[in-house]
C-alpha cells in the first residue's frame, strides 16, 4: 500500500497544481460590461457605454486610473470590445506588467466627433465633460484626478481624443490618438462632396463646398489650428502619443500635426507603422498606446 501511495502522489500533486493554475488564469481575467447607460439631460437621451474592469477590481479596496477609449465613425460603444478585443489585450498586458491595472470606459459617441454640432442640436462635448466623466468617476472606483486620467481613440475617436486633450489639458495627463481624423484647411475644403456629407456635414455644417466649409465651427475645432494658437506651455500639460499607418488616408494630417508639435518644441511620440485604416492596425497598436498612458500613471 505504501508503494502505491508514493506512485500516486505526483499525480495528485499535478492535479492540484493544474487546478490552481486554471484558477489563477481565471483570476487574471477582467470583466466587461456592455450596454451600461447614463441618462443625459444635455442630450435628452440615454447614452450607452461599455466598461472594462481589471481582474482584481471586485476583490481589492483600491481605486484605479482610468482611460476613456473612443470609437470611430460607424462603430459604437461595443467596437473596442467586439473588433478591438480590448479585454483580451488588456488582460494580457496587465498580467505581464506591460500596463498597470486600469479601468477602460468606452462611450457611444454616435457620429458626433465628440464635439458640439454646428447647429447646437447635439451637445456631445458638453455631455462628455459636464455629465459623463463626473458620473463615471462617481460610479466606479476611479482615482478622479488629472494624473490618473488618460484618453485614447481611433479615427473619429482619435480626433475626439486630441480635441479633449487640447481643450481640457487640466483634465488629462496623457492622450493616445490612433489614425486620428486630422485635416488641413486645404484638405478639408477640397474633400469630395460625398465624403464630406458622410463624415463631417452633421457636425461642421451641411451642403457646404470648397472654402465655404472653413467656418468658425471648423476653425474652433480644427486640431491643427488649436495647436497653432495655443502656447507651448499649455500644450506641454499633456503627453501625446500619435500613431498612424503609412497607408492610411489620414497620414498627411497626422504628419502635419507632428510637424506642428515639433515647431513648438512640444515633446510627443510619433509612430508611423506599416498598415492602413483598419482594426488589424489598431489591435496591434493599442497596447503600446495604453503603455504610454500607463507610464504617466506610474510617475511620482
Amino acid at each position: 500500500m505504501l508503494r502505491i501511495k508514493i506512485k500516486l502522489a505526483p499525480i495528485i500533486v499535478y492535479t492540484f497544481l493544474s487546478f490552481f493554475g486554471v484558477s489563477a488564469s481565471a483570476q487574471n481575467t477582467g470583466k466587461v460590461m456592455e450596454y451600461k447607460m447614463i441618462k443625459s439631460n444635455l442630450l435628452n437621451r440615454d447614452v450607452k457605454y461599455s466598461v472594462y474592469l481589471p481582474f482584481d477590481y471586485f476583490t481589492s479596496e483600491r481605486s484605479y486610473p482610468v482611460v476613456y477609449l473612443l470609437h470611430g465613425l460607424g462603430d459604437n460603444h461595443t467596437g473596442w470590445v467586439q473588433f478591438g478585443e480590448i479585454n483580451r489585450l488588456a488582460d494580457q498586458a496587465i498580467a505581464d506588467g506591460t500596463i498597470p491595472p486600469m479601468i477602460l470606459i468606452m462611450p457611444d459617441g454616435a457620429k458626433s466627433f465628440y464635439i458640439n454640432s454646428y447647429d447646437r442640436k447635439e451637445m456631445y462635448e458638453d455631455f462628455f465633460i459636464q455629465e459623463f466623466i463626473p458620473a463615471i468617476e462617481k460610479e466606479y472606483k476611479i482615482k478622479a484626478e488629472k494624473r490618473y486620467r488618460g484618453i485614447a481613440g481611433l479615427s473619429m475617436g482619435g480626433y475626439g481624443t486630441l480635441f479633449y486633450a487640447l481643450k481640457y489639458p487640466d483634465l488629462f495627463t496623457a492622450c493616445a490618438p490612433l489614425s486620428a481624423a486630422v485635416w488641413s484647411d486645404n484638405d478639408f475644403s477640397s474633400m469630395q462632396v460625398a465624403q464630406y456629407e458622410q463624415l463631417a456635414a452633421p457636425v461642421f455644417g451641411r451642403n457646404l463646398k470648397g472654402n465655404d466649409r472653413l467656418t468658425k465651427q471648423w476653425s474652433d475645432h480644427s486640431i491643427l489650428k488649436m495647436i497653432d494658437t495655443k502656447s507651448a506651455v499649455d500644450l506641454k500639460k499633456v503627453k501625446y502619443w500619435i500613431d498612424c499607418g503609412d497607408d492610411d488616408f489620414l497620414t498627411k494630417g497626422n504628419c502635419l500635426m507632428h510637424i506642428a508639435f515639433k515647431e513648438k518644441n512640444v515633446p510627443h511620440e510619433f509612430r508611423v507603422r506599416d498598415g492602413a485604416h483598419g482594426w488589424s492596425y489598431w489591435r496591434n497598436g493599442i497596447v503600446a498606446a495604453l503603455k504610454f498612458i500607463g507610464d504617466e500613471f506610474h510617475k511620482m
